[in-house]
């Protein structure tokens, strides 16, 4: 009974994820049951991850989500362990998850951890020294994403507004990317998965930001999907000059699904589309092949580093870097 109090009081309400309430596009019936499902499942794995006696029992209900969507059922567990661990002053939960089936899923459960930061008070955030040095970038994904979600009007509504961040994990002007890197995810929700519309979103941010925001798009677009492939041929031509950094995200989309043995047949699609005729696995060992392997301080993380050169080498047709090899 206090396990499910504990539920009931920390989870939030799944009305909460509903696009008429949240005031987002919707497409057509497919797309918005496409992206309430993501949201209910994201809640459904939060409730596991704070009602569970363990990590190790979360995880095992984690793992009944069907497959198109456990990695967002860990995303919200990375979240609700920040959340519950946050009442213990203890890290207990989440390196619970991170160290068992989770690990598969680690991409995600940072995004989620991201969540948690956003609505905890900045004394109750986890130890970054404790985290992955190149992923805890995507800490602030989650954190972007978050604000852009719950808090439209100020985020997206209003794409000039300055939002000043800073946190111990690196530097202020690249904690601002990195946030816009979430923003860009969210605005395939907030779009409704229109490429038209999503576009026309990011159109209206300053153009210097328009780089990270088309990366985060790109992540979404393969990974929570809900687009044919002449929506993703579309989005790729709004792209422009930017497609790279779609190419990008896309490749990031890919090398979760494809760690987590999540992959499903939009992911291939996407992956084709987006990343120069890629299957998964292959946009997939373009991010593995160039993860750094240190990471040394300074103004631009090894995190941009990697996404830099994940987006010159993913931005080249799979068949071309064949042939010159060969």
């Amino acid at each position: 009974m206090l396990r499910a109090l504990r539920r009931r009081v920390l989870t939030p309400n799944v009305r909460e994820t509903h696009l008429d309430r949240r005031g987002f596009h919707v497409k057509n019936p497919e797309a918005k049951n496409q992206l309430e499902t993501v949201g209910c499942t994201f809640l459904q794995g939060y409730a596991y991850a704070v009602e569970a006696r363990s990590a190790a029992e979360a995880e095992e209900w984690l793992e009944t989500v069907p497959v198109a969507y456990r990695g967002f059922a860990y995303e919200g567990a990375g979240m609700g362990a920040v959340m519950l661990d946050s009442l213990s002053g203890s890290d207990k939960r989440l390196t619970g998850l991170l160290e068992g089936e989770g690990r598969n899923h680690d991409y995600m459960i940072w995004v989620g951890v991201g969540w948690a930061m956003a609505r905890l008070p900045k004394f109750l955030w986890p130890d970054i020294a404790k985290t992955d040095p190149v992923l805890r970038w995507l800490i602030l994904d989650g954190y972007g994403f978050h604000q852009a979600y719950f808090k439209t009007e100020a985020y997206v509504r209003k794409p000039h507004l300055e939002h000043k961040f800073s946190w111990a994990g690196g530097p202020d002007a690249y904690s601002r990317r990195a946030l816009d890197q979430g923003i860009g995810r969210a605005l395939w929700f907030v779009g409704g998965t229109d490429p038209d519309v999503v576009a026309g979103l990011i159109a209206a941010y300053p153009e210097h930001r328009h780089g990270d925001l088309y990366a985060g798009s790109g992540l979404a677009c393969t990974y929570a999907g809900s687009a044919d492939e002449q929506e993703l041929k579309r989005f790729a031509e709004h792209a422009g000059k930017h497609l790279p950094n779609l190419a990008q995200g896309s490749a990031f989309a890919s090398e979760a699904r494809v760690k987590a043995g999540t992959t499903i047949d939009h992911t291939r699609m996407a992956a084709r589309v987006l990343c120069g005729g890629r299957t998964p696995e292959e946009a997939a060992q373009v991010c593995l092949d160039t993860r750094p392997e240190s990471c040394s301080g300074g103004e631009i993380p090894a995190f941009e580093t990697w996404r830099q050169q994940i987006a010159e080498r993913i931005s080249v047709p799979a068949y071309s870097q064949k042939g010159a090899s060969a």
